[in-house]
């Protein structure tokens, strides 16, 4: 049998083909990476309308809110991943708009949707937390069925490893290999492996697991803008600690500082803070509510 192109060893689990094209539609090609973040968005949207149903409202109200969240969100993917991967742009302009090569970056994605959910909010006189509310168990599903398409295209992944989940490339098919990676390279069926810890695959299990939480506390929050602050809380802390693993972190600046890990932590601090206000704020009605039956 000829070399696989992706291994689980500790698994027993081999891929001999893995193409980054899913299929041709109109005489275009459509790539795994983008197909499947187009599925996570509409399975996300989806998730959305459940909710907007479930409140007795109508989904027209909230159709132009999502539709520019989403467009904005693609552009501040990529600005986000172009600002912090100047040194090789800088020097390829033209690659800057090439998004169909990859290079969107999820947190640009999710500041992109905030900013737009904020500005909407503020223009309708509605209620910013409720509205983050609505959409943000859709966020973590989104991202773990988005994270598939690194796989396919062989990236994001972390440094070397031999637990259970441990994966070989193809090293000469992989984006962005390290020297230490190489210098542990396997030669094993006629090829040379990388052998990595798959981050994408925690990633979509760590977020598979915030998304379940977040389905499960809907509609048993207790004030609003929880479900946000639970969202921003779980991914951060699963973010810093999987970010920490990648070879290929967006970095600050000519710092060793990794941006999604500082990002990550100045989400915690609001998701911690939200919880702070939010129950303070029960905790204040329910004062005032003993005060004027008394």
């Amino acid at each position: 049998m000829g070399a696989p192109e992706v291994w689980f060893p500790n698994l027993g689990i081999e891929i001999h083909e893995l193409d980054t094209v899913a299929f041709e539609l109109f005489g275009r090609t459509v790539y795994w990476y983008g197909f499947l973040i187009c599925i996570g968005v509409i399975l996300a949207a989806q998730i959305a309308i459940f909710e907007i149903w479930h409140r007795g409202e109508s989904e027209d109200d909230y159709l132009n809110v999502g539709v520019v969240g989403l467009i904005v969100s693609v552009i501040f993917s990529r600005l986000y991943y172009v600002i912090f991967s100047w040194d090789y742009y800088k020097n390829n302009l033209d690659k800057i708009f090439a998004i169909r090569e990859g290079g969107l970056a999820v947190y640009g994605g999710v500041i992109g949707a905030i900013l737009t959910a904020y500005i909407w909010t503020r223009m309708k006189k509605r209620s910013f937390l409720e509205l983050m509310d609505i959409f943000i168990p859709g966020f973590p599903i989104a991202q773990a069925i988005g994270r598939w398409g690194n796989f396919f295209n062989r990236e994001a992944f972390g440094g070397y490893s031999n637990g259970l989940f441990a994966m070989r490339y193809i090293a000469d098919q992989a984006k962005s290999v390290s020297e230490e990676l190489m210098d542990k390279a396997i030669y094993a069926r006629g090829a040379t492996y990388i052998q990595v810890h798959p981050t994408f695959l925690y990633e979509c299990i760590w977020n598979v697991c915030v998304f379940i939480v977040l389905m499960i506390f809907r509609h048993k929050k207790k004030f609003e803008g929880q479900l946000t602050a639970m969202y921003l809380i779980g991914y951060g802390c699963g973010r810093i600690w999987i970010e920490g693993l990648r070879t290929d972190q967006l970095l600050v600046g000519s710092t060793n500082i990794a941006a999604s890990q500082v990002l990550s932590g100045i989400l915690i601090v609001i998701g911690i803070l939200l919880f702070y206000f939010g129950l303070k704020k029960i905790k204040i009605k329910k004062s005032l509510n003993i005060t004027e039956k008394s």
